[in-house]
């Protein structure tokens, strides 16, 4: 079981394929198996390391105060513990909140960035799309089962990181190229907030994509997948 030690804290994690490192980043009460999809496209060409955030899969759980820039400097003693200098990050959700922080402390190791259905700040609390409800109260019934289901107080710790969470006055300090994807009918973080979030970051692109919060892993895979990698693509700065 591939497991690193961060500071006190056990983070699991997965490499597949070769090539530039590429850093997957999960969103909100996920685990690496949600992100199979993609890690097995974009392991063609990249080396895609994918992992379990605090409070998630099979990384460790402390039942204690979590923040984004906690869960930034765990990805980066992750990074640290791998010899991995410098990366694409790709964060969806929570996970592009975590990415953004690691561009804005750590801005030396960010090749590429891709932000996928995230903003710069929380609104102080969670609005849950129809999927998200649906998955969530099936998994409470126990009609869903996961071979790591995450407890109560994880998701709660979670969420109070990433509803709390600003970077807005600080977005001028991003210098990674900076790509946005964002779901046309995102109830849990409105448009809007990815435009601002564009707004702020010099150069960033933004594309807006048909369907909701997880428009990345259902209706819209494909065409994001193919956009993620002419993005990645590109010569590096």
């Amino acid at each position: 079981m591939p497991m690193v030690q961060v500071g006190d804290l056990d983070l699991y994690y997965e490499v597949h394929g070769a090539g530039p490192p590429l850093l997957l980043i999960g969103g909100l009460g996920a685990d690496l198996t949600l992100l199979a999809p993609l890690t097995e496209r974009l392991a063609r060409s990249h080396q895609v390391i994918v992992f379990d955030n605090r409070g998630a899969g099979r990384s460790g759980k402390p039942d204690l105060p979590y923040s984004i820039p906690l869960l930034a400097a765990d990805t980066v003693g992750l990074l640290d513990a791998l010899g991995i200098g410098r990366a694409h990050l790709l964060g969806m959700s929570m996970g592009g909140r975590i990415a953004l922080e690691i561009a804005l402390d750590h801005p030396g190791r960010v090749d590429r960035l891709v932000l996928v259905a995230t903003s710069a700040a929380g609104r102080g609390r969670l609005t849950l799309s129809w999927p998200m409800r649906v998955m969530r109260a099936a998994r409470r019934l126990g009609l869903v089962r996961r071979a790591h289901p995450q407890p109560d107080f994880a998701f709660r710790r979670q969420l109070a990181a990433s509803v709390s969470y600003s970077a807005v006055d600080r977005l001028g300090g991003v210098r990674a190229p900076t790509l946005i994807l964002h779901g046309r009918q995102d109830r849990s973080m409105p448009p809007s907030a990815a435009e601002a979030t564009r707004a702020g970051i010099p150069g960033a692109r933004l594309e807006l994509f048909d369907g909701g919060h997880l428009f990345f892993l259902l209706a819209q895979r494909e065409a994001v997948l193919a956009r993620v990698e002419e993005f990645l693509a590109q010569p590096r700065r």
